[in-house]
């Protein structure tokens, strides 16, 4: 998984996994989505294929580059482990709890001096 966050963590091999995510592409396609060197393009391509990120297929002299959207599932559960803001942040959700509850209790006490007074 740490191999996969690493990969990841770079704008441009976002980019190219973003790319893929629509069809697969050459490695000459990727290099015009980006504006950095074809070299720089096949080292971010390197790095995704080791690790697993991406398949490698060459045919004649192109290179064909597929997502491996599975490779990404461990990463996505860690990820969903987190769950919702609630179990994040609990100390959060307690003070929200509390304004809340002032804000009522506040309410109640305007407006039983309304209709007192």
């Amino acid at each position: 998984m740490d191999a996969i966050a690493s990969a990841i963590a770079d704008p441009t091999r976002r980019g190219i996994l973003e790319a893929l995510v629509v069809r697969n592409r050459t490695a000459g396609e990727l290099a015009a989505l980006f504006p950095i060197s074809r070299p720089a393009v096949s080292r971010h391509l390197r790095l995704l294929r080791e690790a697993g990120l991406v398949e490698e297929t060459v045919v004649g002299r192109h290179h064909h580059y597929a997502l491996c959207r599975e490779a990404l599932a461990p990463l996505a559960q860690w990820i969903n482990g987190f769950g919702t803001r609630t179990s994040l942040f609990p100390d959060l959700d307690a003070l929200e709890t509390e304004v809340r509850r002032a804000t009522r209790d506040r309410r109640m006490r305007h407006s039983d001096l309304e209709e007192t007074g």
